[in-house]
């Protein structure tokens, strides 16, 4: 991927990993939309970032994210990267009286949204570029968050199966990254964590070199892992 002169959307680009991509991209000379639910979240990271262009929408609701694509078409028909990035994380049980609305939301959002984005913006002629953010939990689940890990393996194997289907015409890059200090899953939780800032280099010193797949921390030892260490890793991060 070439990292300057690209008209990129992020979906979820007002804070964590989302905000920080926008961030980097923009010191590269890219022109920057962000999107996502919160219009005060657009405006203060308007306010930071202030060539960023920002769109209120809702990436649950179906006919939101159809508007995002009109919109996109109608004032942005040149944009060149799709960057799916936006997530929720719930920290849940599978008896937890409201596991099934929750597990509905992530799904909906982790995983319907992204796959219909992909199919919207891949009919843009311009569109040279899909960015898929998945997870480490992808190849090691956490079982405080089953169905977050789910949602983010089922995006590891669509991208592997979307790289191979769209090789002649886009290049598709997945970022994997691990627990970062964000407010998913709720504020405090990722604290300890690394920054988002040292994510965010590591993986455009990896796109420079034109890797694919982007690792930081433990996600790369995660990404390479067999059934052994797998198994060594889950015993370890579910005690």
């Amino acid at each position: 991927m070439k990292l300057t002169k690209n008209k990129i959307l992020i979906t979820g680009g007002a804070s964590g990993i989302g905000f920080g991509l926008a961030e980097r991209f923009i010191r590269e000379n890219n022109t920057v939309i962000i999107c996502g639910r919160r219009e005060s979240a657009l405006k203060e990271a308007a306010e930071k970032l202030p060539s960023v262009i920002t769109k209120v929408c809702d990436l649950a609701v179906e006919a939101d994210r159809i508007e995002l694509y009109n919109w996109i078409a109608e004032h942005h028909g040149d944009l060149n990267v799709l960057v799916n990035n936006a997530g929720i994380q719930n920290w849940m049980n599978i008896k937890d009286s409201d596991f099934y609305q929750k597990a509905d939301a992530e799904i909906t959002t982790n995983i319907l949204a992204p796959l219909h984005l992909t199919k919207l913006f891949s009919q843009l002629n311009s569109l040279d570029t899909i960015i898929n953010v998945t997870s480490g939990l992808a190849f090691v689940p956490l079982s405080a968050v089953p169905v977050y890990c789910g949602t983010k393996a089922f995006m590891r194997s669509f991208t592997l199966s979307l790289r191979h289907s769209l090789k002649s015409d886009i290049e598709v890059i997945e970022m994997i990254p691990p627990a970062l200090n964000t407010d998913l899953g709720g504020k405090g939780i990722h604290n300890a964590h690394p920054s988002v800032s040292d994510f965010v280099e590591s993986v455009f010193a990896q796109m420079k070199e034109g890797k694919t797949e982007l690792t930081f921390g433990t996600s790369a030892d995660r990404a390479k892992a067999n059934n052994e260490t797998i198994a060594a890793y889950f015993n370890r991060m579910n005690p």
